[in-house]
Formats: structure tokens, sequence, C-alpha cells
């Protein structure tokens, strides 16, 4: 008796602590078990590449890519290699013009398409790059093409120039409709046949060619880390897919952010989206 009284005030203890704290997040294992930034860190120095999905608009997911980023760092030291989704890959060559010192940050930032929510988000990463020294990969699909495929499918990147396909992976692209992302994107209702066909195409084409210039720039003893829209590498699917076409025995790590209106338990639905899963409350302030 004395102790299922313990367990009930330990419990209420618990619950009026956690209303008490307000904490900003709470990271849990792909099963749902709570964890600690230092068991994620542990476990993101052993990756070969730890895949970062982001809510575009979460502060604190941004934050903790910056301080786990800072972390690795202080592990791998110059083996250290970024890359994003929110750099093209025709940008790549003015992104290292501009860390390492050709042009100035003013021209930099004037030419290279960046997101609207750079100098917040992810201007911290590339100038923390930049005082380190590190390569930053510009790993996406310049949007133009990832535009005509979602129109007339991968058929139209046959017609493009030697130039342009050197910015996208060799083609053919490898495409499977039955990975549950794409899947799901099939089978969305409401669009015309041929754009329902054709989006999850799009979004193969963006997966493929992040995938494509990771693995360009993976070397035995590196370490990448990626930054992307979780959908690009929740459940290891996406970009995450496609990278184990490439290397099927590397050790690679995702971390998948999520909102919730409770942040101390995990949604079912949520479990399993990475091996780890960061929870921010739904109310979180937004970066745009």
């Amino acid at each position: 008796m004395k102790k299922a009284l313990l367990l009930i005030f330990v419990s209420i203890t618990m619950i009026s602590l956690q209303a008490q704290d307000k904490k900003a997040y709470q990271l849990y294992t792909a099963e749902g078990v709570p964890a600690s930034y230092s068991e994620m860190l542990k476990n993101s120095k052993m990756a070969d590449i730890v895949f970062f999905g982001e809510l575009h608009n979460n502060p604190i997911a941004h934050w903790l890519q910056l301080e786990l980023t800072k972390d690795l760092y202080e592990n791998k030291k110059e083996n250290l290699i970024l890359s994003a989704e929110m750099f093209e890959s025709d940008n790549q060559l003015i992104l290292d013009e501009y860390l390492n010192g050709t042009i100035p940050k003013s021209r930099f930032e004037a030419e290279c398409r960046l997101w609207p929510n750079y100098s917040t988000d992810y201007k911290p990463l590339v100038e923390f790059a930049k005082d380190n020294d590190l390569h930053f990969i510009a790993a996406n699909v310049p949007r133009r093409y990832a535009n005509i495929v979602s129109k007339k499918g991968f058929e139209i990147l046959d017609s493009l120039s030697l130039e342009a396909k050197s910015l996208i992976p060799p083609l053919p692209i490898e495409y499977d409709p039955t990975v549950a992302c794409y899947k799901a994107m099939l089978e969305m209702k409401g669009m015309p046949a041929r754009m329902s066909e054709n989006l999850p195409k799009a979004q193969a084409l963006k997966d493929a060619t992040m995938a494509h210039f990771i693995n360009k720039h993976f070397q035995t003893g590196k370490q990448i880390i990626h930054y992307d829209g979780a959908y690009h590498s929740n459940n290891h699917e996406g970009t995450v897919w496609y990278m184990n076409q490439y290397f099927p025995k590397l050790n690679i790590q995702v971390i998948s952010t999520v909102s919730q209106e409770d942040i101390y338990n995990l949604d079912e639905e949520n479990k399993g989206l990475g091996d780890y899963i960061l929870v921010v409350p739904e109310n979180m302030t937004k970066t745009y």
C-alpha cells in the first residue's frame, strides 16, 4: 500500500514539475523512450552521416542543429563536412568562394538564392563552416529541374545539356514508387492524374540529388552532417533510401523533428520517424 501511494505521489510530482518546467523540447528514441542530448551526441559521433531533419520554421531545431554541429566538430575537427538541402548544386561554386574568402559576404548573400529565413536559421551554420575552414555541400537539385520533372516526368531530364546534367545524379534516376514517402504522394487525392504521378518523381529527384552529392564527398574517416526538411529523411526513406543504394553498410543516424501539444509523451504516429525524435511544443514561436 505504501509503495502504491509513493508511486502516485511521484507521478503527481513529475506532472507538476513538467508543468512548471515549460521545457522547449524533449528527445526520444525511435521506440518512444525519453533520451538525453548527451546520448544522442554519443551515437551521432559514431555515425558516418547524420541526417538532421528539421521543421523549416522551427527555432529549436535550428538551434540544436548548430549545437550538434559544434559538438561533432570538437570530435572530428577538419574531418567534419556540412551539407544542406537549402543550397542548390549550381550554387556550390559561389558557396565555396565565400567560404574560402574569394568573395565578400555581401556578394554571396546577394547572388546565392538564399532561403528567406537564411539570416536566422542557416547563416550560423555557414559562418561556423567559414570560421573553421569546413567544406559545405550545396546538395539540392536546382529547383528549375525539380519543377520541370513535376510537370513532365523524368524523361525531360534527357534533354538537358551536359553542363546541366552535371548538377544532378547520373541518368536514369532510380525510382521506386513503392517507397512509402513516394507512395503517399501518389495516393494524394484531388490532383490530376499526370500531376499526381510526377509530383513524387520531383521529390525523388531532390532526394537522389542530395544523396548523389553527399556520396561524392563521403570518404572513410570523414563525417557528414546533412540538414534537410524532415520529410526528406523520415523513416530512413527519401534521401537516406538513396544513400543506402550507394553505401548500404554506412552507419546513418536520422534525427527527425516533430511538433506536439504534449511533448512529455511521443505520439504513436511519430515513433520510428528517426533514430532520435526531437519533439517541440506546437505553440513554439516560428522563424517565419
